[in-house]
């Protein structure tokens, strides 16, 4: 019996845009079933036992303490721009 139905496939491939022909639904629906199938048996190992993790490893972000800088010259930045004005870079508008 299959966890997933060929329709719920073609469904999601719909949500997501994708054009599938009837084999790749096929094809689709047979993989998923598999990994479904593999998940499954995730929930027979016992866990009793084991911490909840984010990650497998102890991993901490490393990060560089803030400080402000001076930036660019206004006139070398406004030089790579292909349009500005009054001192800004000019883009094109996104609202009416």
């Amino acid at each position: 019996m299959s966890r997933i139905s060929e329709e719920q496939v073609k469904h999601v491939a719909h949500l997501a845009r994708l054009a599938i022909t009837e084999e790749e639904a096929q094809m689709l629906t047979d993989q998923l079933d598999k990994i479904i199938t593999y998940a499954e048996q995730l929930n027979e190992l016992n866990t009793d036992n084991v911490e909840p993790t984010a990650h497998v490893l102890e991993i901490k972000n490393v990060m560089r303490e803030d400080r402000a800088k001076e930036g660019l010259p206004r006139e070398e930045v406004l030089k790579n721009a292909p349009e500005h004005q009054d001192g800004q870079i000019k883009v094109p508008g996104i609202m009416e």
